[in-house]
């Protein structure tokens, strides 16, 4: 997608680095710790001393250390308030149910974000996240993983329709605005999969449209903390209704960097064409 200098959007379609949390650690500590023993009882024919404590501790610790000290290399440290926010927000019933909806899109090396539509799986996500790739998979946070195939995509707005395969599962479903009607500064929520994180709701406001260089129609400007990982994000106004889809940011002369969401009239708009 190629702007101005003034006008260049930063699309959002890629991890910055693999997430290792520190349960994960400690299992692989765990296993290899089985496998030392194991190694000291075959190699002697007899039980050795137990891995001790203070060190398998210690190793824990100086590995959760040598990732504390990536993140920062990673991305600012400021991007980490999306975190603190998430928690905050996340103790509001609505916004867990919210949660339910939006599912990880994983298309080859890529990874975004998606949300189901409708009950019998249907999800709308980037078009720039699954493009070019055979295989696809969804994750719903507590329906589990699932392989999708495309049913519709619409480079020209950056959207792609998505449709689980065969299943009689029923899946949780966020609600679409007929319209996307909003005022300026409206208050606005939007969930996804930024920095390799999963699940992180996020809020900020609507500051109107912008027009880009090769779009046709306009896009919805969000004064938003949108990071890598949130294309597909819904953007849910105050009466629980999603008015966009997140697809990139943009350093604009008078806003400054700010999020891009699709609007969703352009998606009535494509499925209500011959």
């Amino acid at each position: 997608m190629k702007q101005s200098d003034d006008h260049k959007p930063d699309i959002i379609d890629e991890d910055l680095y693999e997430e290792i949390d520190e349960e994960e650690m400690l299992e692989i500590l765990k296993q290899e710790r089985k496998v030392m023993l194991q190694a000291d009882h075959n190699k002697n024919n007899k039980p050795k001393r137990p891995f001790p404590k203070w060190a398998f501790w210690l190793i824990a610790v100086a590995m959760l250390i040598n990732v504390i000290a990536i993140i920062p290399r990673t991305f600012s440290i400021p991007a980490m308030n999306f975190l603190v926010t998430s928690a905050k927000l996340s103790t509001q019933d609505v916004i867990d149910e919210y949660k339910e909806s939006v599912v990880v899109v994983e298309a080859g090396s890529k990874k975004g974000t998606g949300f189901s539509v409708s009950e019998d799986g249907v999800i709308l996500t980037n078009n720039h996240v699954i493009e070019d790739e055979k295989s696809i998979f969804v994750a719903f946070p507590t329906e589990g993983l699932y392989e999708v195939e495309v049913v519709d995509a619409f480079p020209d707005i950056d959207l792609a329709v998505l449709q689980v395969v065969k299943n009689d599962a029923t899946f949780p479903a966020l609600t679409l605005a007929k319209r996307t009607n909003f005022t300026n500064n409206e208050h606005i929520y939007f969930i996804g999969n930024p920095l390799a994180f999963s699940g992180i709701a996020n809020e900020g406001k609507v500051v109107g449209y912008t027009k880009l260089d090769d779009w046709e129609k306009k896009v919805i400007m969000l004064k938003a903390p949108v990071y890598r990982g949130n294309s597909g994000s819904p953007v849910i106004n105050d009466d629980g209704e999603v008015i966009g889809v997140i697809f990139a940011t943009l350093n604009h002369s008078d806003q400054g960097k700010v999020g891009l969401a699709v609007p969703i009239d352009y998606y009535y708009e494509k499925i209500a064409s011959p």
